[in-house]
């Protein structure tokens, strides 16, 4: 895989911090031709993708398509793993174009307990909370609440919860709400 320039990073690392990893507007200074080549290449390397503009939540426009409508630029999940980001954590970030940004920015760090615990989840078995404590060392009340409060509400992700014979109760992402975070 080609190494980043220093343009390429910073405009991944800004996307990664932003709602459904926009990747507008761009650093200050790349504008006109410079700002095509470097977007072109990216595009062309897979790590931004042109998608259709949302007119309503006021999404920044890469170029108009002439019907009224636009495209804006997003991180694509191989522009963020280039930059190291945990895939788990990209694939949740992915869906997430309405979140706060102080959510998907606590959410993006790799290798936290965040990350580890939305992995778990993603499973089709999912995970008891004792199977969660064990990994993560947290305790039971700690994780109830990372999964009603950072998950549930503020990353707005659809965790359901069974009780499943030997396991005890078993909680995992809803497989609609994963679908719409891939």
């Amino acid at each position: 895989m080609p190494k980043l320039t220093d343009t390429q990073s910073l405009i991944l690392t800004r996307a990664s911090a932003r709602p459904g990893n926009l990747a507008l507007p761009l650093p200050e200074g790349l504008h006109g031709a410079a700002a095509k080549m470097a977007i072109g290449r990216m595009i062309k390397l897979g790590w931004i993708e042109e998608v259709e503009a949302n007119l309503r939540r006021n999404e920044p426009l890469w170029r108009e398509t002439g019907d009224g409508h636009g495209t804006t630029l997003i991180a694509t999940e191989a522009g963020l793993s280039a930059l190291g980001i945990d895939p788990v954590v990209v694939k949740t970030m992915a869906g997430l174009r309405d979140a706060k940004p102080e959510a998907i920015a606590a959410a993006q760090r790799p290798g936290t307990k965040q990350a580890q615990l939305i992995a778990m989840l993603q499973v089709p078995e999912g995970a008891s909370i004792s199977e969660i404590a064990e990994a993560t060392g947290w305790q039971h009340h700690s994780i109830r609440g990372a999964i009603s409060g950072s998950l549930k509400k503020k990353l707005g992700l659809n965790v359901i919860s069974e009780q499943v014979a030997g396991r005890g109760r078993v909680y995992r992402l809803d497989a609609v709400a994963e679908c719409a975070i891939r």
